[in-house]
């Protein structure tokens, strides 16, 4: 192998990082650009303090195998020892590496279509800034010569501590008597997820289990997964049913009819049942967080963790329980709280497995439905969906143009009402003046433009973003 600059190996292999992690074509992670963002991730960690020890785990993805057995040889060869936790959720091995102080390196593509893949990296106390990625593209080290491409022997360690985590909070049984429907698909934590399930005492029905990998999209629920929701809670008479996106750290919940919940209002009722003073949000959430009068502060972000998790930072100076979530349902949580003589530690990355067993557990504590959950909130409701292989340039150049001419896109998207208000926070979001949301963002993962709407109904929330993507 030719040595190079990891910054030029970086800059020609037409990978970047988005809303969360490195993103791009299974094509473009080859063995030297997967080594050379390992590499750089150490050199930037190392600069900060020593690193001796790197954690590495993955999702079910074809090529993932490959690429953490070439990110391995990358560690090796700095001299870092290398431990393996195999296929498992993300926030478990961040929760797992936060434990060990050491940093971690996750392959993911988390939602994302089939041809492409991903890396996140994790600092020793939780995710890596805006600036960390920055300064991973820029290192000027060379690629080290790397030996072996192959991973190390898998540690379950970190699934077991994951698992621990939640047995310890939730103790007992309390989903005892819950019949609670498990759409396993591909997701990394698919057979952890029953067992925490069954732990908590829940009769578990397992549905769609795939070997393909399956990109199921939090935010955009196909209509066929929202038909096997609906089918599935009426054939096997669930209480809820649980899945989750690739790699685990975004949950996807239904109540008793199969319907499945907004993320925004997963984290909301979570949110409000753990007691969170101060919120950190991003701008695309349903705007019912702060209609429900449940929260000191809200604090609105761009959207993408990082975002969030600077916002968590500063509201933590001012608040003793602090948390995050996102439109597609990972909560963070920023503060660790204590309830008697219960504790449960912060993990301030995105998370599936909290906010969908602390709904169910609710649920189950107050002999309601999970649906009566969502009833008392107050009735804004939110749909999204995106439009595929759109460019971004070419999107971003639509939004840029209308910025200056709302009227020109009240009238290329066909909206009754008037533009009265515009928040340039990230892409471009409207307000209509009956109170209508409809917000447009170029993604920061793949080649998609993203519509989030807003409205007094489920049904007009749906009819809203199918007439503007239409229009698009």
């Amino acid at each position: 192998m030719a040595i190079s600059k990891i910054s030029e190996v970086l800059a020609q292999s037409g990978v970047a990082f988005g809303t969360s992690g490195a993103r791009g074509l299974v094509e473009q992670f080859t063995d030297d650009v997967c080594a050379a963002f390992a590499a750089a991730f150490l050199c930037v960690m190392r600069e900060q303090a020593e690193v001796s020890q790197v954690a590495i785990g993955l999702d079910r993805r074809p090529s993932s195998p490959g690429m953490a057995a070439a990110c391995s040889a990358a560690a090796r060869a700095l001299g870092v020892e290398v431990v393996d936790y195999g296929v498992l959720p993300t926030p478990a091995l961040a929760l797992q590496a936060m434990a060990d102080g050491v940093p971690a390196i996750m392959i993911t593509g988390s939602h994302i279509p089939f041809d492409r893949n991903g890396i996140k990296f994790y600092r020793p106390e939780g995710e890596i800034t805006k600036a960390d990625e920055q300064a991973i593209m820029c290192v000027d080290a060379e690629l080290p010569m790397l030996g072996a491409i192959e991973r190390e022997p898998e540690s379950h360690a970190a699934a077991r501590r994951y698992l621990a985590r939640y047995l310890e909070w939730f103790p007992g049984q309390p989903l005892a008597g819950q019949r609670i429907g498990l759409y396993q698909h591909s997701a990394a934590g698919r057979d952890l997820n029953h067992q925490v399930l069954e732990a908590l005492g829940a009769d578990v029905v397992v549905l769609g289990r795939s070997e393909q990998f399956v990109p199921v999209d939090t935010e955009a629920v196909s209509d066929e997964d929202r038909a096997k929701g609906r089918d599935w809670a009426r054939q096997y008479h669930l209480d809820a049913l649980l899945t989750t996106d690739g790699d685990g750290d975004r949950p996807l919940v239904a109540d008793e009819q199969g319907h499945w919940l907004r993320g925004d209002i997963v984290g909301l009722l979570c949110a409000r049942e753990l007691g969170i003073q101060a919120l950190a949000v991003p701008v695309s959430c349903n705007t019912a967080i702060e209609a429900c009068g449940a929260f000191d502060r809200v604090e609105r972000t761009r959207i993408g963790s990082p975002y969030v998790l600077a916002a968590m930072e500063q509201l933590a100076n001012k608040h003793e329980r602090v948390a995050g979530f996102e439109a597609n349902g990972g909560f963070l949580l920023g503060s660790s709280i204590q309830k008697g003589e219960k504790h449960l530690a912060a993990l301030p990355t995105r998370d599936a497995l909290l906010p969908a067993l602390t709904l169910m557990v609710a649920a189950a504590r107050a002999g309601k439905p999970l649906s009566a959950l969502v009833a008392g909130l107050p009735e804004r409701y939110t749909a999204s969906d995106r439009l595929k292989n759109f460019p971004s340039e070419q999107s971003q150049a639509l939004l840029a143009r209308w910025q200056s001419d709302l009227p020109a896109m009240q009238q290329a998207l066909g909206l009754e009402h008037a533009i009265v208000e515009a928040d340039t926070t990230d892409g471009l979001r409207v307000t209509l003046e009956n109170g209508e949301i409809v917000h447009l963002r170029p993604s920061g993962n793949a080649p998609e433009l993203r519509c989030y709407v807003e409205s007094v109904s489920d049904e007009r929330a749906e009819e809203l973003v199918a007439e503007v993507l239409d229009n698009l």
